[in-house]
């Protein structure tokens, strides 16, 4: 963030960004930059982050995971060890473009072949950017089972932030279902249709509370609020000084709102940028985004404040997840008097909408957008049926990962094998499509089918929301972007007009971020540059709607993209390309 910067050449063409950042890294950073090693083994244990105990999927015994610190610059290894036993796992980087290394990006089905039970993977990847990242299971809905940890990345040394902090501290937010991920699949892939229905609990930092004295446990020995695992997460402060939250979303369907009693935030950087800073009272934040927010312990230090997380833009029936803000000396356990936040009306989707559009570049950190675009892809957000089935569609097709990762089968050139060759739809029937309604006719199709864009073209993706099938309802979704940052050009209410609504972009001081939602019956627009050699996902980050078919895959530069590892191959068939 420290190092961004615009470079043109003679013609005022962009020039690669991420190659750009790469060659800075390469010409300033060599000499100060660490490989940090990890070694994580990952496995099943009995667990109760909300009292509840169940299987959860943990990383070297603990749920969030360990936290990845390192310094712009810095290549990190990961020694990963599958002892799952009977499941496979892969684990993505979130917010990490993996310049060079896309088969890195730990997306099973699109950039390599899942980790199999027993075996040992090694991934290395260099954090090219400071800033706030997460990483999480990507294979199945692992995710939501408990396999995801933080990554906090610090700004070479001798280069300053745009604001100052007493001391730096991660919070994830996350929902919590009692249903094992299998259970939640099964349903989903039913008929008839099984919704994975509210989560029991909402967690901070992998701790909640559930009522242990619901009819719906059988026995104590399944809820015990006595357990340590569940005791509330706890913030310590010093009264006068300032702390940096770095505060993201996992869930798995909730949107979020995160709220402290009593102090107001500063909003200063999303998802690894520089924001233009503004104060609010509430932060909603949306399942893969992160955030920096500064508080300042500025309130009556004789006692502790409640951080509340809420649930915003479904009907909530999940109670408030609670934290302390202790105020030291006070213990810790001291619990505050006070009533704890309940947020946002959940259905204020101006409010939603208005928060979002607040979030601008840094004056001092502001990366100029191409001012014009060489391609426009517009992604209707539908829910659909195939042959009886619910799913997730996007311009009417509903997406499937392939058994061979595209990432080697476009590079060893087995597409034809392995993968639909019609490319999915760059738009849909927008000036009769309505909205506002259920579809008369809600059958989608199927595909693995990909995108394909000319490498350093600059691209536009209008993401528009839609009525689902049940009437006056639309949901928020989450989009998250591997392998690239794009600009926020716009958020919109209804329908998108691809003449008028361009007029009206943020070419100024857009954000960059790499996820983002679009609201209720609304449109997002973003632009990116195709400068990253690879396969890249682009999909909903709400477990069961990717799960079900919402998202797409992108390529660019193939042929740029150095030799594959072997140890990414051994599915589909990439079987034949191992050799004894």
């Amino acid at each position: 963030m420290g190092l961004f910067l615009e470079w043109r050449n003679p013609c005022s063409r962009i020039i690669s960004f991420g190659l750009f950042v790469m060659m800075v890294l390469l010409t300033t950073s060599a000499v100060e930059a660490r490989v940090r090693h990890y070694k994580w083994e990952v496995k099943y244990q009995f667990q109760s982050p909300d009292c509840f105990r169940k299987l959860v999927i943990a990383i070297n015994g603990k749920t969030p995971g360990p936290t990845i610190i390192a310094q712009q610059g810095d290549t990190i290894v990961v020694e990963l060890k599958n002892s799952l036993l009977t499941e496979n796992v892969a684990i993505h980087w979130h917010g990490i473009r993996q310049i060079g290394t896309p088969w890195s990006d730990g997306t099973e089905g699109v950039t390599q072949c899942p980790i199999t039970p027993g075996e040992t993977f090694f991934y290395k990847f260099v954090v090219d950017r400071p800033g706030s990242y997460l990483y999480h299971a990507h294979y199945g809905m692992q995710r939501e089972a408990g396999l995801y940890g933080s990554i906090r990345v610090a700004v070479p040394d001798g280069v300053l932030e745009p604001f100052t902090y007493d001391y730096d501290r991660t919070i994830i937010l996350n929902d919590w279902y009692h249903k094992s991920t299998y259970e939640q699949a099964t349903g989903l892939s039913s008929k008839p249709f099984v919704w994975v229905g509210e989560p029991q609990s909402l967690l901070i930092h992998g701790r909640g509370r559930f009522n242990c004295s619901s009819p719906t446990i059988g026995s104590s020995d399944t809820c015990n609020t006595t357990s340590p695992d569940c005791d509330p997460y706890v913030l310590t402060v010093v009264p006068g000084k300032t702390v940096r939250i770095r505060l993201s979303s996992l869930s798995s369907l909730s949107a979020l709102n995160f709220e402290i009693e009593g102090h107001n935030l500063t909003v200063v950087e999303a998802d690894g940028h520089f924001v233009e800073p503004f104060v609010v009272k509430n932060i909603n934040v949306y399942s893969g985004e992160t955030y920096s927010v500064l508080v300042k312990a500025d309130q009556d230090p004789s006692r502790n404040y409640w951080a509340a997380s809420n649930v915003i833009s479904r009907r909530p029936t999940t109670p408030t997840g609670l934290a302390i803000l202790n105020y030291y000396p006070n213990h810790p356990s001291k619990t505050p008097s006070s009533a704890p936040p309940t947020g946002p009306l959940w259905n204020d989707s101006d409010y939603r909408l208005a928060q979002s559009l607040k979030i601008k570049a840094h004056p001092s950190h502001i990366v100029a957008p191409p001012e014009t675009t060489d391609r426009v892809i517009i992604l209707l957000n539908t829910q659909n049926e195939v042959d009886g089935f619910r799913r997730w569609s996007v311009n009417n097709v509903s997406f499937n990962l392939p058994h061979t990762p595209y990432l080697i089968a476009l590079k060893k050139k087995l597409k034809h094998k392995v993968f639909d060759q019609t490319p999915p739809p760059d738009t849909y029937d927008y000036k009769n499509y309505d909205i506002n309604i259920v579809q008369p006719n809600p059958n989608a199709t199927v595909s693995n089918g990909i995108y394909r864009l000319k490498f350093n073209s600059t691209v536009d993706i209008v993401l528009q929301n839609a009525n689902t099938m049940n009437p006056n309802n639309s949901e928020t979704h989450p989009w998250h972007l591997h392998g690239h940052d794009f600009w926020v050009l716009g958020h919109g209410k209804g329908k998108f007009d691809p003449i008028e609504d361009p007029k009206k972009y943020n070419l100024v001081n857009p954000i960059m971020k790499n996820t983002v939602p679009v609201h209720f019956m609304g449109w997002t627009a973003l632009r990116f540059v195709a400068d990253n050699p690879g396969v890249w996902a682009f999909h909903c980050h709400i477990e069961a709607h990717f799960y079900m078919g919402m998202g797409i895959v992108l390529e660019e530069g193939i042929e740029r993209v150095g030799k594959l590892p072997t140890k990414i191959m051994g599915c589909g068939e990439t079987k034949s390309l191992i050799r004894p």
